[in-house]
């Protein structure tokens, strides 16, 4: 889902918007699925996203089955080379994409014809294929080993979706995306074209995989549930948490009507009684449904069916969020033990959210060392997009979360970069499933330097072009990950010709060695030219 930062967001931006149903078949189809689930994964390697592969194989030792979307590739060179610093010292045997050709976008998977839309840079592409949630050591993989312990087999299926381009339908349409959503923005999204792009969230696989636990119910008929991992793209803000390329898993249960709500109800209470109670304090002060804030989906559901699968899913939940940060005092304790010195006991609480695609919908909600850390969020599914994908006689609940913002509350990562990191200092320090306290080791030097210029007039249609994660997408695709972050520091109006000035200042860190000032300077020139060249702005 697209949750964890945007849950306000999506609350703030949401209008009416309903669902286009497909007609309603008699039993479920295999047409129009990618790939059928394959058998347990044992070793793996990067997709083909270029002439050349991006890396060697690696030996997985994380147990996943695979059930592969769509794939492929990017957008032509820059002149000014992107991530400079990176370049002045490779420790990777990564190979760079090679050159595509303007008109088309290749990868091993198809090749898709660029249009106005296409927006990705080549700095992104370098990211698709490194799958670290299937390295066993990896704080990603290790978090994700703990969140899916919470979902076992054979009730759920433990998947992966190594490929991330999925089509705009799949991204936004089927989940009831309105068309002027901001989420599918340019400015927010990564278009290949109009028709593709990288997923912004893990519930663009959602349909697909309801409609694959109804094609499994005679050969797995006890698997009810599923979670799925996968890599996730979003223009977004430089700083220590935000990254353009971070982790997701979505996790669902269904239930199959059975005749009267009233037994499908009881049935799923049964279900509830069977998961473990815990004594953790849960605040949830609002009712399950609300005519206007958490409205029920009266056409399909029942008020005490709801009340049922919301049980199930928030008892589910409280116990997958006390087994995470329960861990994390454990290693916290562990590294520290005067840390627990006045600590208030854990805490939990619901809050009445809004997404496109579940109604109601909550955000759960930690009070951890002194603050609400908003976790996860999740709802009931919309019923159209379970009619769609031809399982009109199942209901159920998802939710989605960010592996790397539990991650780094896990493991005290203070920046998200490091999660990139090939630097052995770092990774040495992970074993798989345990949960350790990370210990920085030499932290480098900042170097800082600012950029002001006057935002180009609107044109002749009023509308202004201008949008700050444009400035973004320059900077990082110039200096990758030596940028630590960006921010906005001055800007004013002027008086007598109502020009707009803004003054970034971008603060020029690498994780693992100090950046000479001839780097700096040469990545700083080089996002000057290129906020002229691509943003027309005006330098001050």
């Amino acid at each position: 889902m697209r949750l964890l930062a945007t849950g306000r967001a999506l609350r703030a931006a949401s209008s009416s918007s309903t669902l286009r149903l497909a007609s309603i078949p008699t039993r479920a189809h295999g047409t129009g699925l990618a790939t059928a689930p394959t058998a347990i994964v044992a070793s793996g390697g990067s997709r083909g996203y270029s002439l050349q592969s991006l890396r060697g194989a690696y030996q997985y030792g994380i147990n996943s089955r695979r059930w592969n979307s769509s794939a492929s590739a990017a957008p032509a060179a820059t002149s000014c080379s992107p991530s400079i610093a990176e370049n002045k010292k490779t420790t990777s045997n990564y190979v760079p994409f090679a050159k595509r050709a303007q008109e088309t976008i290749t990868s091993s998977a198809g090749t898709y014809t660029s249009d106005s839309f296409t927006n990705v840079p080549n700095n992104i592409f370098t990211h698709i294929g490194r799958q670290l949630y299937l390295q066993p050591n990896h704080p990603l993989a290790i978090t994700r080993a703990l969140i899916e312990s919470q979902f076992p087999s054979p009730e759920y299926g433990n998947y992966i979706e190594p490929e991330p381009i999925v089509s705009v339908k799949d991204n936004f349409d089927d989940l009831g995306f309105p068309a002027d959503h901001p989420g599918r923005a340019k400015t927010d999204t990564y278009y290949l074209n109009k028709g593709h792009v990288l997923r912004t969230h893990t519930s663009a696989h959602q349909m697909n995989y309801f409609k694959r636990m109804a094609e499994n119910e005679v050969s797995k008929p006890e698997e009810k549930g599923y979670t799925v991992v996968a890599d996730v793209y979003r223009r977004d803000a430089i700083d220590r948490s935000h990254y353009p390329v971070f982790h997701q898993m979505e996790a669902a249960r269904l239930w199959k009507r059975l005749g009267a709500s009233n037994v499908t109800t009881a049935e799923i209470w049964k279900d509830v009684g069977r998961i473990p109670g815990h004594e953790v304090y849960v605040e949830d002060p609002n009712p399950t449904i609300h005519e206007t804030r958490n409205p029920l989906q009266g056409e399909y559901h029942t008020a005490e069916e709801v009340e049922a699968m919301a049980a199930h899913l928030k008892k589910s939940l409280e116990n997958m969020v006390i087994e995470i940060f329960t861990a994390a005092k454990t290693a916290r304790v562990a590294a520290d033990p005067s840390s627990t010195k006045d600590e208030e006991p854990l805490k939990v609480r619901w809050v009445e959210a809004y997404f496109p695609f579940t109604s109601p919908s909550w955000e759960l909600e930690v009070f951890y060392q002194g603050d609400w850390l908003e976790v996860l969020g999740c709802g009931i599914v919309k019923q159209e997009i379970l009619i769609n994908a031809g399982v009109p006689d199942r209901i159920g609940w998802a939710l989605g979360i960010g592996i790397e913002r539990i991650a780094m509350l896990l493991f005290n990562i203070p920046d998200i970069r490091l999660f990139w990191s090939e630097d052995q200092r770092f990774l040495n320090q992970f074993q798989a499933g345990k949960v350790t306290r990370f210990l920085p080791f030499s932290k480098q030097p900042v170097c800082y330097k600012d950029v002001a210029f006057w935002i180009p007039s609107e044109d002749a249609s009023g509308t202004q072009s201008f949008h700050e994660n444009d400035i973004m997408e320059i900077v990082r695709d110039i200096g990758g990950k030596q940028v630590e972050d960006v921010q906005l520091i001055d800007q004013f109006t002027h008086p007598k010709t109502g020009r707009k000035s803004c003054c970034y200042r971008i603060n020029y860190r690498d994780l693992e060695r100090t950046l000479t000032n001839e780097e700096v300077n040469e990545m700083h020139e080089c996002v000057r030219q290129k906020l002229v060249e691509k943003c027309g702005v005006q330098l001050r």
